[in-house]
């Protein structure tokens, strides 16, 4: 059963796991063309919510308390409310993982992008999704997030409003839609997924240094890039798209391959980017200076900065990047979380997880 699962093997809120329960009144909702509904079920629904409390500096437990009343009320009469707090780094992809093979309808991300990006990677498990290796097959759990972390630049691209109770009814009215993951391999390591966008060189240091400002809020963004400037070399790089031939890019200052548009705090680095394109974006910046990122900051926020001189975008299924020089500092990056350094290859999966929209 959920329950006895997650009592368990889950660290949750006052020691157990909490649950309210209550017969299913269906909603009626109307079920739009090419997606499906939690509501149109008969049966009731288990639903995750993963909470990560010491986001924002703990501004996400605080917040996460203060709405789940409002939670309790909304949903408390159509589902089982299943509250897991997770206890440290990579402890939702362990949470999301048992939610999904005990047969949970929705894992939802509480929290700000870390969160989301743990709770994607524990859909998957030995470099296949976690539902294609259990025997009910057929059973789908959907992907949820209410942001309240940091940074919700995923939500950006939605066009979602920082509003957790607009999220709440996302979750009520469980509409899905199925959207495209970005996967990244290397020599020697798993699989590690994407949702957002993945970065290398400049970018991905800054995001690097930035997880040391956290304290600062989203300034922590801008303290992260002024330390990575320090000493920082553009670097020759060789690039590989859509298992084609090898090209060499001479003195890249960063690259950004992205499954939606923003990362960083809001800026739109990735402007054409979209999760149902099946496509991810690439733009390489080269031969940039500090200077250079002063003078066009505004256009790289806004999204209008495709047409500067040195900079390229490219539509692409996959890319491969490894550094030239053979020294092995080329740190990457994705959705703000470190993984170590080139060579690696990124790679899309169309269509790999129904998403609550």
């Amino acid at each position: 059963m959920m329950m006895e699962a997650f009592g368990r093997g889950m660290h949750v809120a006052a020691a157990s796991t909490m649950v309210f329960r209550s017969e299913l009144q269906p909603m009626m909702t109307p079920e739009p063309v090419g997606s499906s509904s939690f509501s149109s079920s008969s049966r009731q629904r288990d639903l995750v919510f993963i909470v990560n409390p010491r986001g924002c500096n703990g501004k996400t437990g605080r917040q996460w308390r203060k709405i789940l009343p409002y939670l309790q009320s909304r949903l408390g009469k159509e589902c089982n409310i299943l509250e897991s707090i997770t206890s440290g780094p990579c402890h939702a992809i362990d949470i999301t993982r048992e939610a999904i093979r005990e047969g949970a309808d929705a894992v939802v991300a509480v929290g700000g992008d870390g969160t989301l990006h743990e709770v994607v990677n524990g859909f998957f498990w030995a470099g296949k999704p976690v539902t294609s290796q259990m025997k009910d097959s057929t059973h789908s759990t959907a992907l949820g997030l209410i942001p309240l972390g940091t940074g919700s630049d995923f939500a950006r691209t939605l066009h979602w409003k920082d509003d957790p109770r607009e999220a709440i009814e996302r979750v009520a009215r469980g509409l899905r839609s199925r959207i495209d993951i970005g996967v990244i391999g290397g020599e020697s390591c798993e699989n590690h997924y994407f949702i957002n966008v993945a970065d290398i060189h400049l970018s991905a240091k800054a995001g690097f240094y930035a997880s040391r400002y956290k304290s600062f809020g989203k300034l922590c963004y801008v303290l992260g890039a002024l330390h990575a400037f320090m000493g920082h070399q553009n670097q020759d790089l060789r690039i590989k798209f859509n298992e084609g031939e090898w090209e060499t890019w001479p003195q890249v200052t960063t690259v950004c391959i992205g499954n939606a548009k923003y990362f960083g705090g809001g800026m739109k680095i990735t402007p054409n980017a979209t999760p149902y394109s099946g496509n991810l974006e690439v733009v390489i910046v080269q031969n940039f200076k500090w200077h250079d990122f002063i003078l066009k900051l505004q256009k790289l926020y806004n999204g209008t900065h495709l047409s500067l001189e040195n900079i390229s975008a490219r539509s692409a299924l996959s890319i491969e990047l490894e550094d030239i020089s053979g020294n092995g500092g080329i740190h990457i990056q994705s959705d703000g979380e470190h993984l170590g350094f080139l060579p690696k290859k990124i790679s899309v999966l169309p269509g790999a997880i129904e998403m609550i929209c």
